[in-house]
């Protein structure tokens, strides 16, 4: 089984792997919680075409804490950048380790190594989905609201790879969506389609404050993403008015919380007072990167 679309996964898969990600997240550093059995003598190949803070270290310390090992590959040390092709890599990678995890550019890179790899790939972050991410995300909200279904979620900001991902993930869950952009960076038509043939409710509108009217959760991410710095002056124009402030946040529930997958770019798509405020939860959300990462780990590896 490969994870590359979080519609990889069924809603009751989603479930138990952030039921398991609780117990985890619970049981670490207990000594009769000891998980070290659950991948040990197995190795994780983590491809790295971007570079990154909180997918690295989560991976490696999570194969550490499950017994395993996991090897950092940047697409530079690899003979990818030689021109040796993705199913020649996966092929010869299915021979070495019992799983691949890819932070790659194109959604088809992740999508080539699943078809030619003998081991499940993981994909934690193209330029399509995020699905490691909003599965952090969902371990967040369930800790703060004790439940999904019936929680209204508004993304403020860029329909990107992490938008999109929560907007599939909210449509299996059975959650209301609202998505707030400039016209020009709304999420792939594909995926709105995709979301309501799931049975997704996603409002897609220009006005932040329209989107962000009686939500349970606000969620934002950087407005130049990698890959997107040659339009950078273009990008800061057009969002100008989607930052995530408290003026903004005063339209959403009294007892919301807000996300962002970081990093942020403080000043611009979010404020250091919502950031660091009693509504972030956003520390929590990085963490749970971690423990739902394991779980997805062990559900796939072990």
């Amino acid at each position: 089984m490969n994870l590359l679309s979080i519609t990889d996964l069924s809603p009751d898969e989603i479930g138990a792997i952030l039921d398991r990600a609780d117990e985890l997240k619970a049981r670490r550093g207990d000594p009769a919680g000891d998980s070290r059995s659950i991948l040990a003598g197995k190795s994780l190949a983590a491809i790295f075409e971007k570079p990154s803070t909180r997918t690295r270290v989560s991976l490696e310390v999570a194969m550490t804490d499950l017994g395993g090992h996991a090897l950092y590959l940047s697409s530079k040390d690899l003979q990818l950048g030689r021109g040796e092709t993705i199913a020649d890599t996966a092929r010869v990678l299915s021979r070495f380790v019992s799983g691949i995890a890819a932070r790659v550019y194109d959604h088809a890179t992740v999508e080539e190594l699943g078809r030619h790899a003998t081991v499940p790939v993981i994909n934690v972050l193209s330029n399509a989905e995020h699905p490691c991410q909003i599965l952090a995300d969902l371990m967040t909200m369930r800790e703060r609201f004790g439940r999904l279904e019936g929680l209204k979620v508004a993304w403020v900001g860029d329909g990107n790879n992490v938008c999109n991902s929560t907007i599939l993930a909210a449509a299996m869950m059975g959650m209301e969506m609202a998505v707030a952009s400039p016209p020009g960076y709304w999420p792939d038509r594909k995926i709105l389609d995709q979301a309501e043939s799931l049975g997704g409710r996603t409002a897609v509108v220009a006005d932040p404050v329209e989107a962000v009217r009686g939500a349970d959760v606000v969620e934002t991410d950087t407005w130049i993403s990698m890959g997107d710095e040659a339009e950078a002056a273009k990008r800061l124009a057009a969002f100008g008015r989607y930052q995530v402030n408290a003026d903004l946040m005063r339209h959403a529930k009294s007892a919301a919380i807000v996300l962002h997958c970081l990093p942020a770019h403080r000043g611009q798509e979010i404020t250091d007072e919502v950031m660091d405020g009693p509504k972030s939860a956003i520390l929590d959300q990085s963490e749970n990167r971690l423990h739902s990462v394991k779980a997805v780990l062990e559900k796939l590896m072990a």
